[in-house]
Order: C-alpha cells, then structure tokens, then sequence
C-alpha cells in the first residue's frame, strides 16, 4: 500500500467517526472546515445535503480501497509437456535375430592301412616274382616287382620280410628244395643290393609243398616256380 493511499485510510477512520471528528456540526462550521467558495452558501440546505452526499460517497470509495488486500501476481503457467511421439515413430520394430549357423561336423580322419595290410595296393596285389624251368635267375619283367618292395622296405626298416622259394613237381623232393632255397637267395641278394638289410629279410624254401596251382600242364608249373614275399599280417 502507497503512502498516500494510507493518509486516505487514515482521513477515512476520522470521517467513521462523526462525533470525535466533528463533520455533522452546524452547516456554518461544516462549511467553515472544507472552507474556499462554499462558505456562503452555508445557510442554503440543498448546499449542505450535495455537500453530504459527495463526502459519503468519497467516503464509500475510500473505504472500499483500504479494505481491498492486493491481488497477488498469477503464477507463471507450467511449461507444456512434450507431445508423445507417434506410436509409429515410438515402438521401433524388432529385427528378429538370425540364427547361428550350426558348426561343421568335423570330418573324421580315417587311418589308412599300410600298404602291405592293404589288399588293393601294389605291394599286396604283386609279391610274387616267377621264374623258368631249373632256373634262379630273375627274369627283367619281374626286376620292378623287387624294387618296388625294396623302396617300401626302406621306408619301413622295423618290418621284415620272409622270401619263400617254391618249385613245380617235376624232380626229386630233394632237388625241388634246393632249387626253392636258390631262389629265395637271389631275391634276397636283389633287394640287399638296393639298400635293404640283413636283419629284414630271411629267405627259405617249401619246395614242391605249396603249390599254388593243382595242375599237371605247364600252365599250372609256372605258377608253382616262383617266390612269395610274406609281409606279417599285424
């Protein structure tokens, strides 16, 4: 509240009180206070009723201001929330995840055979080297045959071998043992030559015994003049 808005209130209190203020004396002395040109119209009684009228009425306004309490100031609105975004542009869709391909099975490594366990190898399907009639000597088609194994046994030094010598039925018992023993020994000399130990080789004979055809005919005897090199089965 101003300063002069409290010397209002406070002219305002004396004028609530007539008898202490002294506002209703004789309209001589009314007139005499608020003084200036209305003094001589004191004696007039429409002066004094417009005169009564104005002062109730300031009165009234100046009252209704100092009871009035002052209006405080509005608060400041909130802030707006921010609008929700779209469901469109809020749920993001869910890219499902794509399964991990399973691991390879690992190929099992398969053990081969040696060559000599191996009944589709060379070593397997030729151990045999065949001769003539009354003969020993290694023919030149069977020269590869004895290589053959003789590289193999090199690589292989803990196997051994037995050379068995064989002859066809023709001869005393006797003679067909020898010429099978002559036999072994020129193979075993053969692959000694290319490299291959003592120790790897013994050369025997089974003579006529073993017979690896049962004829009688010249086709069935050159299949029984040979040697067989035996390799052991583990």
């Amino acid at each position: 509240m101003t300063s002069r808005t409290g010397a209002l209130c406070r002219v305002c209190l004396d004028w609530r009180q007539p008898a202490r203020a002294g506002w209703f004396l004789p309209e001589a002395t009314a007139a005499h206070r608020i003084g200036g040109p209305m003094s001589e119209f004191a004696g007039d009684p429409s002066v004094t009723l417009s005169k009564t009228f104005v002062l109730t009425a300031t009165l009234a306004a100046l009252l209704a201001a100092c009871s009035s309490a002052p209006v405080a100031p509005a608060a400041p609105a909130a802030p707006a929330a921010p609008a929700t975004a779209p469901a469109s542009q809020a749920a993001t869709p869910t890219t499902p995840a794509t399964p991990s391909p399973a691991p390879a099975a690992k190929p099992v490594a398969s053990t081969a055979l040696p060559a000599h366990l191996d009944a589709k190898s060379e070593i397997s399907l030729q151990r045999s080297i065949y001769f003539d009639f009354d003969d020993q000597v290694i023919k030149p088609e069977f020269v590869s045959v004895v290589e053959r194994h003789g590289k193999y046994l090199l690589a292989n030094p803990a196997l051994a071998v037995r050379l068995e010598g064989n002859a066809d039925e023709r001869g005393s018992p006797e003679y067909n043992l020898a010429l099978g023993q002559r036999r072994a020994e020129s193979v075993r000399k053969a692959l000694k030559v290319l490299g291959v130990k003592d120790g790897q080789m013994e050369a025997l004979s089974w003579g006529e015994e073993r017979p690896a055809a049962a004829g009688h005919d010249e086709a069935a005897w050159s299949k029984n003049r040979r040697v067989d090199i035996q390799y052991p089965a583990k």
